[in-house]
């Protein structure tokens, strides 16, 4: 990129850094430091609010940068990302957001722990809420440094480095300071920014086919060296029936991961009541709809337009596609308007990243100080002492992710977020949905349901090729690769049901009838609700 690039993002960068940070000092200053302030914002934000800071913290760096590029590089196998993202919010709207603002507070295992005996419990969902918190980070800091690296001619190591450090810094503030009211504003602003720019370069690349869909496939297909085949299913997930079976657990995970992501619950919180929380999530479909769309048109646009191969020689993983379209369509590498159009999109994706880490690292330090360090000092902790504990925890949470983003630097986005919905999917929906409809539930139910999602599908990530054994794998000097799918899920979610219920019958407690009684009826009518 030109100096003209890197100047204009950087500046770009800048402003968007100092608004965020202007936001949370602001908010900082107009709070009490309750519990409730820093996990759920006061829950004062209307449905529009929430439905707009729901919406800008899904749509992360893995579908602005991680989806197009997979559809750039493999075409219609990469869409099963657009349409997994988008469907598993049929799941949120009718299984999961009414019901979980009725019967939680701030967390996951609120919900859980409503009927159960808590400690147990509430050590199990704090874990694996903070597991999952720290893959999905991971996937954003990934993003940080493709992003800064392409800024530098891919030549700059010790900026991505710096980037991923940096981003990672500006995380802890955001939440230790502004908590949950600063951080929605942010979601909020981004998801404007971010909707304004993918509408911007959707219109572009139409303009460049003259609205014709249709010749902007076939000029895709005909640039990406597969001909016909890449319109076609079976490119990445296609041949032996390893490829296949892994199709089918990712498409799995993403449908069922999004109803089991801690910071995706937290924000039904945040609003008043539960038809509040209802009607937030009738938004964010809108919204996140329409951007998915738009990533297909992005995708099958930096197939047609910038080309696979330059694509690839950019990012491995095709993390850089949007980027290098938007420097296209504004007339080049090189040219005033590719640089002014390529600055702006990487602020949104700069935007973009900053945003959502800070509603996971808010999810996450919530999930240690609510979950479990209250858990183990319950008689003698105090809210302003759990909120602290909570800021500490941001501090940690984001030094793990930033380790281990550095690490993963080579892998695609999206793929990153695929893990992490599986995980979510096998270690929090299962004892999220048993607790909800199981009158029968246990506690040991609860916890075996837990650690019989999470501890699977852990392992088999850390045994998969993803870890190990190709070229592409994080240590591809090594091989200890045991298990041949890169996503776990269709494997570990049915574990996560099974040893849910296997804990239950096998516990010999009887379930509390009253107190199920009474959560159904929270659930069902928020009488009681908080």
């Amino acid at each position: 990129m030109t100096t003209e690039h890197q100047t204009l993002a950087l500046i770009l960068f800048s402003v968007f850094i100092a608004v965020t940070l202007g936001i949370t000092t602001w908010v900082s200053r107009n709070r009490h430091g309750s519990a409730e302030e820093f996990y759920a914002g006061g829950r004062l934000f209307s449905p529009m609010e929430n439905g707009f800071a729901i919406a800008g913290d899904y749509m992360s760096a893995a579908s602005f940068l991680g989806i197009s590029g997979l559809i750039a590089l493999f075409g219609y196998d990469g869409l099963l990302y657009s349409v997994g993202f988008l469907v598993a919010w049929l799941v949120v709207l009718f299984l999961v957001a009414e019901l979980v603002r009725n019967c939680g507070r701030f967390t996951l295992a609120d919900v859980v722990a409503a009927r159960m005996s808590e400690r147990p419990v509430r050590i199990a969902a704090g874990t694996s809420s903070v597991v999952v918190s720290v893959l999905y980070l991971i996937a954003q800091m990934v993003g940080a440094g493709s992003l800064v690296g392409l800024l530098l001619g891919n030549s700059g190591t010790v900026a991505r480095t710096l980037a991923v450090v940096g981003v990672g810094a500006l995380m802890v503030v955001y939440v230790s300071f502004g908590g949950m009211r600063a951080t929605t504003w942010i979601q909020i602003v981004k998801a404007v920014l971010l909707m304004g720019g993918a509408i911007t370069l959707t219109v572009l690349v139409l303009l460049r086919f003259h609205g014709n869909f249709d010749q902007l496939l076939t000029s895709a297909a005909d640039r990406s060296g597969h001909g016909r085949a890449f319109l076609s299913p079976g490119l990445k997930y296609g041949g032996d029936w390893t490829s296949r079976i892994d199709f089918m657990s990712l498409g799995l995970a993403l449908v069922l991961g999004t109803a089991g992501l801690p910071h995706i619950l937290s924000r039904f919180y945040t609003v008043p009541t539960a038809r509040s929380a209802r009607r937030s999530v009738v938004w964010a479909i809108g919204l996140i709809g329409g951007f998915y769309l738009m990533t297909i048109v992005l995708g099958f646009g930096a197939a047609a337009l910038v080309g696979p191969d330059e694509v690839r020689a950019s990012n491995a993983s095709g993390n850089t596609a949007v980027p290098l379209l938007a420097a296209f369509l504004g007339g080049g590498a090189g040219t005033t308007g590719g640089a002014v159009l390529f600055a702006f999109v990487a602020a949104i994706a700069f935007a973009t990243i900053l945003a959502v880490v800070a509603g996971i690292t808010l999810a996450s330090s919530a999930s240690v100080a609510h979950d479990l360090y209250a858990s183990l000092k319950r008689r003698h902790a105090r809210q302003r002492s759990e909120v602290a504990v909570a800021r500490v925890a941001a501090v940690g949470i984001g030094a793990v992710a930033i380790a281990l983003g550095l690490l993963a630097q080579d892998l695609n986005v999206a793929f990153l977020v695929g893990l992490a919905f599986a995980v979510a999917a096998s270690a929090n929906l299962p004892v999220l949905l048993y607790s909800l409809f199981w009158r029968g539930f246990t506690t040991r139910g609860a916890v075996w349901s837990v650690y019989g999602g999470l501890i699977p599908a852990v392992l088999l990530v850390l045994i998969s090729p993803v870890v190990s054994g190709s070229p592409e794998s994080l240590f591809p000097g090594v091989d200890f690769q045991y298990f041949p799918l890169q996503n776990p899920g269709i494997v570990s979610i049915p574990l996560g049901f099974l040893a849910g219920w296997l804990g239950t019958v096998t516990s010999g407690e009887e379930a509390d009838e009253a107190r199920h009684a009474e959560t159904e009826v929270r659930a069902l009518t928020g009488a009681g609700a908080v």
